[in-house]
């Protein structure tokens, strides 16, 4: 019998995630927050969004202009439960990464996207050092929980596994940052953390690249930020981010991955009017 099962499991369709065929909405996730067409009208004075925001990611100016910082949104959906107006409602959204730590910052008059007044990035010379080396290959990274709750740890283990499968692009996590491309780090880097995760970033030969995986590793979260080694080459947010919005921000750095967070989440916008 168990011939018989492996002989079916053969023949059967693989159940491997398809990343050019992934959506950057999903609709069972709250993802991130957005306005509501009921902002098309003002957004009223009562700043509940603003105040109640365990991270801070909204501030409010005026009655038709928000600004949200989606590198501290933890996708908790607590300013939509709060907002009795219904000016704020759960997208879906869910590819939070940029290359950019600005590239977060956005912009909302009267509950539409201010795109014209986003800045353009360009590819920072270690990133383009480091897309040079491993867009063929891959990279080797050394994963360090920097203080944070082991929600991400738990994420990045479930990219292994045969759905995500994050080897067939060459991802892999290694033992030591000796033998490592990169950094992956999770947490607010908490004190005691600040001298290992410096240590492991110090022994890695250039080009290498520091990610920051998690809300708190973004912002810091519910907590300060403490001190990393340098400017991450690549931020995704959430707490804690889906394995397959990890790897696709990971191809994101690799340069196997077009995507603009800013453009993607107006054209996700557009379309639903």
């Amino acid at each position: 019998m168990s011939f018989l099962f492996e002989l079916k499991n053969f023949f059967s369709k693989k159940n491997v995630l398809n990343f050019e065929k992934t959506s950057y909405v999903h609709p069972y996730q709250r993802g991130i927050p957005v306005p509501s067409k009921v902002m098309e009208n003002g957004c009223g004075s009562c700043k509940d969004c603003e105040t109640h925001c365990p991270t801070k990611v909204i501030l409010r100016k005026g009655g038709d202009q928000l600004e949200m910082d989606y590198g501290k949104c933890l996708q908790c959906g607590l300013c939509v439960e709060i907002c009795t107006d219904g000016k704020l409602r759960n997208s879906g959204f869910i590819y939070t990464f940029v290359l950019h730590r600005e590239e977060f910052y956005t912009t909302y008059k009267n509950g539409k996207l201010d795109l014209p007044n986003q800045t353009k990035f360009t590819l920072t010379e270690n990133q383009k050092r480091f897309r040079a080396l491993t867009q063929n290959r891959g990279f080797l990274y050394r994963e360090v929980a920097a203080g944070g709750n082991n929600t991400v740890e738990s994420e990045l283990n479930a990219s292994y596994n045969s759905v995500f499968d994050s080897e067939r692009e060459g991802i892999r996590l290694v033992a030591s940052p000796k033998h490592a491309d990169a950094i992956v780090f999770s947490g607010p880097v908490s004190e005691n953390m600040e001298a290992p995760l410096q240590t492991a970033w110090d022994v890695i030969s250039e080009p290498k690249a520091l990610v920051a995986c998690g809300t708190e590793a973004v912002s810091g979260g519910l907590f300060p930020q403490g001190k990393l080694p340098k400017e991450p080459d690549l931020y995704i947010s959430g707490d804690p981010p889906r394995p397959d919005v990890i790897l696709q921000a990971f191809r994101l750095l690799l340069g196997r991955f077009s995507f603009n967070f800013q453009e993607a989440l107006h054209k996700f916008l557009e379309s639903e009017k």
